[in-house]
Order: structure tokens, then C-alpha cells, then sequence
């Protein structure tokens, strides 16, 4: 039996007495890739903060490798093994992207130190590794002011996971980049997955057929299905729920 990394037991989330999230339940196994879809409103965005624990449940609970995180702050949850990327690149302009990957891969450093401090040879080693595994070595000394959008989505997910967490959580990676930039990233989580657990949240449905091993659809706070790609995109009650927008699925 697979082991679940994540569980999520009937949960509620209620905002001044809108429900965000309703008696939602959604399991995840470890190494596993999932794709979460969802027109707007469904409650996506609270979906990731409750796993992070930026959020907390009305009701109901989430399970973090067999652990309840109610009451457990962010910072911990975070130490725990969860890691999250955020739509916009949150990355450090003014430094190189080696630079940006070598702060993130000793928690001990800052920036001060990252410029004027000589990292080890195994902070290069980890370093060299994921800025091949982000496909930007060429580019390691350039600043992070300069690389493309869909670069700068690419050293993010790398500076997550110098962090070493188990699970990924990775909020639309996609939007506004060009074809080619989404191809890439798309190599890189189907890359990642193969040492991490990984959810995606996106609304780019040919994206979503490229990563997509499982997808588990959204609406109004709880799950409407889950299956294959072909399985979602034929389901009666997912074309219904997008309105028109069949074409995109």
C-alpha cells in the first residue's frame, strides 16, 4: 500500500460565513504528481493556504505525513517539508542566480554573507546540480534582473528546492510565459517528480495535459471529480461547470 503524504479530512473553511473549502476530501501519495484545476472561486488558493498553515480549518483536518498541522504555525509546517512557490517570482533581483541558489542551499547565510563569503565545496556541488536541473547554468552569473519571466519561474523552483521539501506546492508556474518557456517548466516538475511529491495548481489546460498524471477538479470548495486527463476533460459534470469553456479543456 502506497504511503499518503498527504490527507485532507473533511474540511471546512469558513470565512465570516462564506465556505471557502466544504467538506473537502483529498488524499495524496508520496512521489506522486497531481494537478488541481478549477474555474474561479473554487477555492484554490485557500486549498494551498491550509496546507501550509496560513489558514486554519473550521473544521475537519489536514494531515501533513501522518501528522495534524492544526495550530501549527507556518515556519513549522514549512521545516516539516513543505514548500511553496507563489504565482509571482518572489527571487532576488540584484543578485546572480548562482548567488540567488547559494543563499537558499545554507539557511545559516544572508545576503551580506552570500556576497562576501566563500561558499564550501559542497554548497558549489549542490548548487552546480540545480542549476543544471533548472537548465540555467549558462546563465549562472547573470542577474536575476535580466533572465526571462519563465527563467525567473525556473530559479524560484530551484531556490525552493534547495530547501529539501517533500512536498511542493507550485501555484499557476505558467501563466504568462511563452510556449517554449512552458515547455520547460513543464521538463522540470516532470523532472522533480521523480524525487518529490508535487502538487500543481493551473488554469493553462494544455500545460495541464503535459504534467498531468492525475487531476482532481475544484468547484465551490470541494472536490466535483478526479481521474486522467481524458477522464476530466469528458466528464459531464466538469464541462458543465466551466460554461462554455469546453474548448479549454
Amino acid at each position: 500500500m502506497t504511503e499518503k503524504i498527504l490527507e485532507i479530512e473533511n474540511l471546512t473553511v469558513s470565512f465570516d460565513g462564506f465556505k471557502a473549502l466544504k467538506q473537502l476530501n483529498f488524499s495524496l501519495d508520496t512521489g506522486e504528481l497531481r494537478v488541481i484545476i478549477g474555474p474561479n472561486g473554487a477555492g484554490k488558493t485557500t486549498f494551498l493556504d491550509i496546507i501550509t498553515g496560513k489558514v486554519q480549518p473550521t473544521e475537519g483536518r489536514v494531515l501533513f505525513k501522518g501528522r495534524n498541522t492544526k495550530r501549527i504555525p507556518e515556519h513549522s509546517i514549512a521545516r516539516m517539508g513543505v514548500g511553496r512557490k507563489f504565482q509571482t517570482p518572489r527571487v532576488y533581483l540584484n543578485l546572480t542566480v548562482r548567488e540567488n541558489l547559494d543563499l537558499v542551499c545554507n539557511s545559516n547565510k544572508n545576503v551580506f554573507s552570500t556576497l562576501l563569503g566563500r561558499p564550501s565545496v559542497s554548497e558549489n556541488k549542490n548548487v552546480a546540480s540545480l542549476l543544471e536541473t533548472i537548465g540555467l547554468y549558462a546563465k549562472a552569473d547573470l542577474k536575476a534582473a535580466l533572465l526571462s519571466h519563465g527563467e525567473k519561474q525556473r530559479l524560484e523552483i530551484g531556490m525552493l528546492v534547495a530547501q529539501s521539501p517533500e512536498l511542493l506546492l507550485v501555484d499557476e508556474p505558467v501563466a504568462g510565459l511563452t510556449d517554449e518557456e512552458t515547455e520547460n517548466v513543464g521538463n522540470l516538475l516532470l523532472a522533480l517528480a521523480e524525487h518529490h511529491s508535487i502538487i500543481v495548481i493551473e488554469h493553462d489546460m494544455e500545460f495541464v495535459r503535459q504534467i498531468a498524471r492525475r487531476v482532481t477538479v475544484l468547484h465551490q470548495g470541494s472536490v466535483l471529480c478526479e481521474g486522467n486527463m481524458d477522464e476530466v476533460q469528458n466528464d459531464p459534470r466538469v464541462i458543465e461547470v466551466y460554461l462554455g469553456h469546453q474548448d479549454e479543456l
